[in-house]
């Protein structure tokens, strides 16, 4: 089976790396990003989108947003153009479920299936494969495609049908976002009643409030270390796409909204391109006082 993967950033670079390893044949394209290490580890160099679908029985994208999803597949050069019928496209990148519902519809009416794919992580999952991939889409397609998915993570979940795996992946990120923030807070409170938030951290992640945000972003926080995992400005593409679902849907999110307002305000700061977890240099501005070890 040959695998086409368009996208090669700061996710998709060790995903298709670790597709090589397993030694899956791939041919792969970005319009931006260079391809030498990819290439120099096995891989193939397409020269379009159109061209890497027509070399290709599953087409993985891994993207920044909607549009260039939709550009990628849909627009001139697409994978649209080149896919032949049978063929499976996984859309890895986090974008609308509407998004996912169109592109999907367009890709059916030429006989090509397509699986919303999106993942969590970030990089250092996206390196050593155990990504959380959440799916939705076709149950058949989805087994087909299932070996060559558990090669880039450690959990794979059919969630539904297409555009299931993008309303997941909204949840998981208004949850992060909201982890952070409340970690955050937490830590400034502590910080500036001036207990050691190193000794709060030890002594409660064994506890309720542990978990996997917490243990991987209050490191960071204590060593004044945020760059970047997953970037503040992926956070924000993500958090509006879960306020423009929620509000078409008529459900109230208002910790999802003051969470926003709060990276936009990094944003403004110019820190839009530091990891998330630079959301705690918010409140210790508000606070005048810094989580530090």
């Amino acid at each position: 089976m040959k695998i086409g993967f368009i996208g090669l950033g700061i996710m998709g670079r060790p995903m298709a790396k670790n597709l090589l390893k397993a030694g899956y044949d791939l041919v792969v394209y970005d319009k931006f990003a260079p391809l030498d290490d990819v290439v120099a580890a096995g891989a193939k160099a397409g020269t379009s989108n159109q061209d890497v679908a027509a070399q290709s029985d599953v087409i993985i994208t891994m993207l920044p947003n909607s549009p260039h999803v939709k550009e990628a597949i849909l627009g001139k050069a697409g994978v649209i153009d080149g896919a032949k019928a049978g063929a499976i496209v996984v859309d890895m990148s986090s974008i609308a479920p509407a998004a996912s519902q169109e592109i999907g519809a367009a890709l059916k009416a030429r006989g090509v299936t397509m699986l919303d794919a999106p993942v969590s992580g970030g990089e250092p999952k996206a390196i050593d494969g155990t990504l959380a991939i959440m799916v939705g889409g076709d149950a058949a397609a989805f087994e087909t495609v299932k070996p060559i998915l558990e090669k880039m993570g450690s959990s794979v979940v059919l969630a539904g049908e297409i555009g299931a795996g993008n309303v997941t992946k909204l949840a998981n990120q208004i949850i992060v976002a909201l982890n952070i923030a409340a970690v955050s807070e937490a830590f400034v409170l502590a910080t500036k009643a001036g207990v050691k938030p190193e000794t709060v951290f030890n002594a409660i992640k064994g506890g309720l409030a542990g978990s996997t945000v917490m243990n991987a972003k209050v490191p960071m926080m204590l060593a004044g270390n945020f760059a970047p995992g997953f970037r503040i400005e992926l956070h924000v593409k993500d958090l509006q796409n879960a306020l423009d679902t929620a509000h078409a849907l008529h459900v109230p999110v208002p910790l999802t909204a003051n969470v926003m307002e709060t990276m936009q305000a990094l944003t403004l700061e110019g820190l839009s391109t530091s990891d998330h977890s630079a959301i705690v240099r918010h409140y210790e501005k508000l606070a005048q006082a810094e989580v530090r070890a």
